[in-house]
């Protein structure tokens, strides 16, 4: 089997609303442009909590030669720096895409700055764990917006219940997270514990 396709979600999200399917993305077709439209959107709001797959730890940035500035990829979505303590010497913070030292008040950096950085994937580059919930989530929120049925709400939460419960599997499966390697670690595993526990709450009160 094949991983889902960003047009395999586009049609998914179109058949819960009772359209046929489209053979392309530039089909035209409004309802089409409009389901894709939320699927990237709810794609880049999943990836913003940050996953083993779009997260890179100890990423070293680098200042530009004349400007001294640290400009963040296009496609970034969170950066964190590598201080487990903030230092009084430096408080590094993301402003205007740029790294922006708010204790010397300055984006003017002369050394590598060590990051914890999300990153935005594009879809079909995402594991198919996160493209099932993401195509699932987006197809309920299609319906909602186009259509409004309570019944099918209920319905399609089902479905995006045991998509989150299986994206929660393969993070764990996948992380080889273990609470004894290092203060960043168990930091980390707490800081998505405490997301992971909030989320499953509100997804399964959410009506």
């Amino acid at each position: 089997m094949t991983p889902t396709s960003k047009l395999e979600a586009v049609n998914i999200m179109l058949s819960r609303i009772g359209e046929a399917p489209v053979n392309s993305l530039t089909s035209g077709l409004e309802d089409a442009e409009l389901a894709e439209t939320i699927l990237l959107a709810t794609s880049r709001e999943v990836q913003s909590k940050g996953w083993v797959f779009n997260t890179d730890l100890d990423y070293s940035l680098t200042p530009d030669a004349t400007t001294k500035h640290i400009n963040l990829p296009s496609n970034t979505l969170k950066v964190d720096t590598r201080n487990t303590v903030r230092k009084s010497a430096t408080d590094v913070v993301e402003r205007g895409r740029r790294l922006y030292d708010r204790s010397t008040h300055t984006y003017e950096f002369t050394d590598n700055v060590k990051v914890d950085i999300v990153t935005q994937l594009d879809f079909n580059d995402l594991p198919e764990p996160a493209r099932r919930y993401i195509t699932l989530k987006s197809a309920r929120v299609f319906q909602d917006a186009v259509l409004g049925s309570e019944s099918l709400h209920q319905f399609h939460r089902l479905d995006e219940n045991q998509a989150w419960i299986e994206l929660q599997d393969y993070q764990a499966d996948t992380g080889d997270f273990n609470i004894f390697d290092s203060y960043d670690v168990a930091e980390t595993i707490l800081r998505d514990f405490q997301y992971v526990t909030s989320d499953s709450s509100s997804i399964a009160n959410t009506t």
